[in-house]
């Protein structure tokens, strides 16, 4: 394997046979290994982080298994039943199709221009810009309908969710290169995201800052959701498809009012677990972006959720009651995943970090997504999907990677910048 996109000091493991996991071309859902969830990715570790890996995987493991209990519990009986499933199945001829295209704009449709957004100045934040800068609330009401139609009105039915919202750390002179993240499933909080995306230092490097809230998390949650996200994954299989479609489709009305009201320009996403995924579909729907991170992202969504026990113990016997392989089960979601789609960025403005003791979204979906993307730059990290130990070191590869994409060209000069 060649490592020449490697980035870290932890790579793979050169004795191990570690071919593409898929020909060039290919329709994933049918030649990814069926036993894909089973798989193991091998890396050259060091005694340190060797250690390291083991015992941050093990606090994933318990965190993941609480986590399937708590979905599995809440969300799987209302989303799963046997209607729901058999509507799915049914329309596997309407979304089926748009994923054989390989045509990202097929699902993906770009929104209706001049989508009033409206910003609300935040008062009091734990970030607060030095400098003159401000804190803005933007929000507008969604004109999201979903793809499918028979979705239509169980979906627009959930009114808190139709309105999108962004935070906007914005610096007081003029237009400025944007970055925009996007948190993981139920991990919307301001704070954590703050910490975790390092926003406070990409604000105090020069850039704009900005969090993007999904669909059915934070202030986007269903009436009477027992948790952030639960809505995401609730309302079935095609369910999850349009909250995917949404979410690409209300971060770019984001993106249009930043183009048309600042003339902002410079744009970039970076995306965390289900944020990740949300951000490599981005990357095959939106040329504008100027690059994508995904950090621990989630490949395939229908994989995922066999290593998620006990509900892929669900899953399997869904499967088996109706007779369905895991190539059907991932091609019902093939819609709205990331393998379907060639980027529409360069492969040299996308970037993808891995956690080597990941057990939410094991290191083989972040070497999957690399794999689809010709090999990009990827570094990993010997932590978990939590605790991202050395993230020092890929906070600076980031810092190196936006200066090789050029993203610090767009600063004002320094004699310009406010001095903090």
């Amino acid at each position: 394997m060649s490592q020449a996109s490697v980035v870290s000091r932890i790579a793979h493991d050169k004795s191990k046979d570690a071919p593409v996991m898929m020909p060039d071309g290919a329709r994933w859902w049918e030649h990814l290994d069926r036993d894909f969830h089973r798989s193991e990715e091998p890396f050259d570790l060091a005694l340190r982080d060797r250690v390291q890996v083991r015992a941050t995987a093990a606090s994933d493991v318990v965190i993941r298994t609480a986590g399937a209990c708590l979905v599995g519990a809440t969300a799987l009986p209302l989303g799963f039943t046997p209607k729901k499933l058999e509507g799915a199945l049914a329309d596997r001829a309407f979304y089926g199709p748009m994923a054989e295209s390989g045509d990202a704009t097929r699902f993906f449709r770009a929104p209706v221009k001049g989508v009033r957004v409206d910003s609300k100045r935040v008062r009091f934040s734990r970030f607060r810009p030095l400098g003159g800068g401000a804190t803005y609330d933007l929000s507008f009401e969604s004109p999201y309908v979903p793809a499918n139609p028979r979705e239509r009105a169980p979906y627009l039915r959930h009114r808190a969710n139709r309105r999108a919202h962004l935070r906007h750390w914005r610096h007081p002179d003029g237009k400025r290169p944007l970055i925009i993240a996007i948190h993981g499933f139920s991990a919307d909080l301001a704070l954590i995201n703050e910490w975790f995306f390092a926003l406070p230092w990409l604000y105090h490097m020069g850039f704009d800052v900005a969090l993007f809230t999904l669909p059915f998390h934070g202030r986007r949650q269903t009436r009477f959701s027992p948790f952030s996200g639960h809505g995401f994954f609730s309302g079935g299989v095609n369910h999850i498809n349009e909250a995917f479609g949404q979410a690409v489709h209300d971060f770019r009305v984001f993106l249009d009012h930043f183009e048309q009201e600042h003339g902002v320009d410079q744009v970039g996403v970076m995306g965390v677990s289900l944020g990740g995924h949300t951000s490599a579909l981005l990357a095959a729907a939106e040329p504008r972006l100027r690059f994508a991170i995904p950090n621990v992202p989630v490949a395939s969504v229908a994989d995922l959720v066999h290593e998620w026990e006990p509900i892929g113990v669900m899953l399997r016997a869904g499967m088996k009651a109706y007779g369905l392989g895991v190539e059907e089960v991932r091609h019902m979601l093939a819609v709205s995943c990331p393998l379907t789609y060639a980027p529409v960025l360069p492969r040299e403005r996308l970037f993808v970090i891995g956690g080597v003791g990941d057990r939410l979204a094991p290191p083989k979906h972040s070497r999957l997504l690399w794999d689809h993307w010709g090999r990009c730059k990827i570094h990993w990290f010997p932590g978990s999907h939590l605790l991202h130990l050395d993230r020092g070191t890929y906070l600076r590869q980031t810092a190196r990677f936006l200066r090789d994409v050029g993203f610090f060209d767009h600063l004002p000069p320094p004699g310009l910048q406010r001095r903090f």
